[in-house]
């Protein structure tokens, strides 16, 4: 009898391919489309301009998919759950923070309602079409790795999966480049996926301005603040600290003075954004909460790549594990725009650690 697998279906190219390697390798594959509801949070957008994920759009692709390829397909009702994370977003940006739904979302919702489902179901496996891989490391034990493709490794958002869900997690595109998945989805004839574009923006802000969402989410938390040099000076005013983020340069609605100024620090109890010179937002290192470790928390320093963002090239750094469950970190260079709120995540090599939340830079 297959293995059975339940696999997140989102309508793009990505997933498609995945379901088409699945069906190949001879898994009992079921289709598993996530309503978010996303549609009320941006009504107008249109399919041109759109290129987020888990629109009624995707939905309708995905289940073309489904049945082109003769697998089971469900869609679930998550609007609830997702608005959980839109909440999340807009506090985050009004407490000073700049957040990362999309690890949010990985840690809640794909990796575990997901794998919940899946247990329902009677399912051995669950897989999304992340560019990451689970491989057997030396002690016989899953390790996460990064994909091979380091143009879309995603393996930076997936620091959260617990290690035990890790025993029964696929990512079939993970040993792909993009191209390459590309052509599976069109050799299967899935053509209308196969050349679809990638989704590039957080898929409840497709406009690209998330302060639109945050306002709407939180009216009433709107305060207007100041605008201040790093030694106290007023530049200005600005109508609330959700506009800014961690190392931004522009928009920051004060006159330049012939010197560039960046975002230093957010405080959101007096809503003062402080800004300075690029050479002020460098730092030795951070402090990190709420710690998942797919290894054995290290109690000494243990050297590791650090990646701070998405796009962080990771940098070599030591981290310990702290007794509270998160973990001090110190960069072997210092490191621009160290911003509370986003992720880090640890690396040896291709393997993934575990990771966490920044809280602060230490400078």
């Amino acid at each position: 009898m297959a293995a059975r697998v339940v696999l997140a279906m989102s309508g793009g190219v990505d997933s498609s391919a995945s379901a088409v390697l699945l069906k190949r390798q001879g898994y009992d594959v079921l289709g598993l489309f996530m309503r978010t509801g996303t549609h009320t949070e941006e009504p107008d957008h249109r399919r041109e301009n759109k290129k987020g994920c888990c629109s009624a759009i995707d939905a309708g692709d995905a289940r073309r998919v489904a049945d082109r390829l003769d697998i089971p397909f469900y869609a679930l009702d998550f609007e609830a759950e997702f608005n959980q994370i839109i909440d999340y977003f807009a506090d985050e940006y009004l407490k000073g923070r700049t957040p990362n739904p999309c690890v949010v979302c990985n840690n809640w919702l794909k990796f575990g309602q997901l794998w919940k489902f899946g247990q329902q179901l009677g399912a051995d496996f669950i897989a999304t079409g992340h560019y990451a891989q689970v491989l057997k490391g030396a002690d016989g034990r899953n390790e996460l790795h990064k994909g091979v493709d380091p143009d879309k490794d995603q393996s930076y958002v997936l620091h959260g999966i617990k290690r035990e869900v890790l025993d029964h997690l696929i990512f079939p595109v993970g040993g792909y480049l993009k191209p390459q998945i590309r052509a599976i989805a069109a050799e299967a004839g899935l053509q209308s996926v196969a050349t679809k574009p990638d989704s590039v923006e957080i898929c409840f802000v497709p406009s690209g301005n998330h302060v639109d969402v945050v306002r709407r989410r939180r009216p009433e938390m709107q305060k207007a603040g100041v605008v201040v040099e790093s030694d106290g000076t007023v530049l200005g005013e600005h109508d609330g600290i959700d506009r800014f983020t961690i190392g931004q340069r522009k928009g920051l609605g004060v006159g330049g003075g012939g010197k560039k100024r960046f975002v230093l620090e957010i405080v959101s109890d007096t809503n003062t954004v402080v800004v300075g010179e690029e050479v002020e937002l460098l730092a030795n290192g951070l402090v990190a909460s709420r710690i998942n470790w797919l290894t054995e928390p290290p109690t000494e320093l243990r050297a590791v790549t650090a990646k701070i963002r998405y796009r962080h090239a990771g940098s070599p750094a030591t981290v310990v594990a702290t007794p509270e469950g998160g973990a001090d970190v110190t960069f072997a260079e210092p490191q621009a725009a160290v911003t509370p709120g986003q992720a880090v995540t640890f690396y040896d090599g291709p393997r993934v650690l575990g990771g966490g939340w920044i809280e602060a830079a230490v400078r």
